[in-house]
């Protein structure tokens, strides 16, 4: 298979007027003209299997923005608890699959419930993640606190079986979390380093990304590398490293 793991596919869309913008950086469309199948048939997994409008629009939202990018689907069908017990059929007939974002805990319960991992397997099209999808398509999934209350909750878990598509723990966002704070605590000095004792992730920017091909990762863009409580810039914006 050929996997897109990004973090934000579309640019900020506050006060813009083309509201599904794909973010162009990284030649990350020219390299999807490459790869995108003709005719195409996706599937959309959100974060959760019950939430029926929010997925439909989440998923209308994000195939607007693919085609006015150019690229035209023959079908794009949401994955739920509508029709996930078909998860397995649907999956042998499409070559695309587009893997949401979200809450990374919630897209990480919802995907073990429906063994999306297992029916993956022998998958060979193309993988596209978004934020939250690209986090759970690691081996070992760092799922950093992100929502109030979870940075200061001893029960939160942190670090989650994932599909084990990628062996690369993937954090996105850099650029809108380094500033930030979470709970009263410095996302980055507080929380992220703390948790990277004797881990590593790959911290990417938007429009920055991975690509996987032929079981070869490569980084397309600016990220930096956090291991053992320490974060240094392993790229910049433009190029390309081998992981």
């Amino acid at each position: 298979m050929i996997l897109f793991l990004t973090g934000n596919t579309f640019r900020d869309r506050t006060g813009c007027e083309d509201k599904s913008e794909m973010i162009p950086d990284n030649h990350l469309i020219d390299e999807m003209q490459k790869m995108f199948p003709d005719p195409c048939r996706a599937l959309y997994f959100s974060d959760g299997p019950d939430d029926f409008e929010f997925n439909d629009f989440i998923a209308n939202d994000t195939k607007d923005g693919f085609e006015y990018s150019g690229f035209q689907f023959e079908s794009f069908i949401c994955v739920d608890d509508r029709n996930a017990s078909q998860a397995k059929e649907l999956i042998q007939e499409a070559n695309f699959i587009i893997l949401g974002g979200g809450h990374t805990p919630s897209q990480n319960r919802y995907f073990r419930d429906i063994a999306l991992g297992d029916l993956l397997k022998d998958y060979d099209g193309v993988i596209w993640a978004i934020s939250a999808g690209s986090m759970n398509c690691a081996e070992t999934v760092y799922a950093a606190p992100e929502e109030d209350g979870e940075a200061v909750d001893p029960e939160y878990k942190r670090f989650l079986t994932g599909l084990g598509l990628t062996k690369t723990t993937i954090l996105p966002h850099y650029n809108y979390w380094k500033d930030r704070t979470l709970d009263g605590l410095n996302y980055i000095n507080e929380i992220i380093l703390p948790d990277s004792m004797g881990r590593t992730f790959c911290y990417i920017t938007d429009g920055s990304y991975i690509l996987v091909k032929d079981g070869i990762e490569e980084l397309r863009g600016e990220a930096y590398i956090v291991h053992n409580g320490k974060i240094k810039q392993l790229s910049a914006n433009g190029d390309s490293v081998l992981l």
